[in-house]
């Protein structure tokens, strides 16, 4: 691995317009040298209102990681894929690849891509978000065959999660994820989504009490980033952020 240059870079479009929880848990679960590259919308709140405005912004957002030469596009964002829905997002995914030539992807699929390299149908799901959320949440993994038979929240504005606490979010983390897991004992898996969720430390406490893989955002993305990665890893994730990044 070379000392001087980053060796694999992600774009990574964010909803808001600025950076923050997304990097500093992906500089803790993604290997050395591997480079997240972002730029931003401006989502003022988690509906289909407010992502039809923002997607003329997302091809500028791809058009600036094109100038980047990053190796992979990803668009962050749970809510936003949900309330398009999975046939529209996946359509501006594949325009976005011919716009650009970079492979596209976002969270959702991601989590998608990660929950069948795991065998996952039945999944336990915790959010921090509203009901017409986790509606159109539960309804796109359907569509992938993925089945959520629990689900504990903890509805907020997306203002609210913006401003949350780091400690608060991590002990939520735990309790709603392991009330979840406990409701649905056929549950092979517990999704955490969320980028502004700060839960990468309850990943490990939570898959050593039930033994099940436990999905993040950053982790799904980062872990589809490195299998779909142009050449072959030059380094591995630490496996102590749990199931899905020691599967690299």
């Amino acid at each position: 691995m070379s000392i001087v240059s980053p060796w694999l870079h992600l774009g990574y479009v964010i909803p808001h317009l600025y950076t923050d929880m997304d990097a500093y848990q992906f500089y803790r679960v993604a290997p050395d040298g591997m480079m997240l590259v972002t730029t931003g919308l401006n989502l003022k709140e988690y509906s289909l209102a407010a992502v039809e405005t923002e997607l003329p912004a997302l091809w500028k957002a791809f058009d600036l990681l094109k100038k980047k030469n990053v190796d992979r596009i990803a668009l962050s964002g749970v809510p936003v894929a949900s309330v398009l829905g999975r046939k529209k997002m996946r359509e501006i995914l594949d325009e976005g690849a011919q716009r650009t030539g970079i492979p596209c992807d976002t969270d959702l699929e991601a989590h998608i891509a990660t929950l069948q390299h795991f065998g996952v149908t039945k999944l336990a799901l915790a959010t921090r978000w509203p009901e017409n959320v986790n509606t159109a949440l539960t309804a796109y993994l359907k569509e992938a065959g993925i089945e959520v038979v629990a689900l504990r929240a903890r509805g907020r504005s997306l203002d609210q999660n913006k401003v949350s606490s780091p400690l608060a979010d991590h002990e939520l983390a735990l309790e709603l994820g392991a009330q979840a897991l406990q409701d649905a004992p056929q549950a092979q898996a517990l999704l955490l989504p969320g980028g502004l969720w700060y839960a990468i430390h309850a990943v490990p406490i939570l898959e050593a009490q039930f033994g099940k893989p436990v999905l993040l955002n950053i982790t799904s993305t980062t872990w589809a980033a490195l299998n779909a990665a142009p050449k072959p890893l030059q380094q591995k994730p630490d496996p102590k952020w749990g199931k899905v990044m020691a599967s690299c």
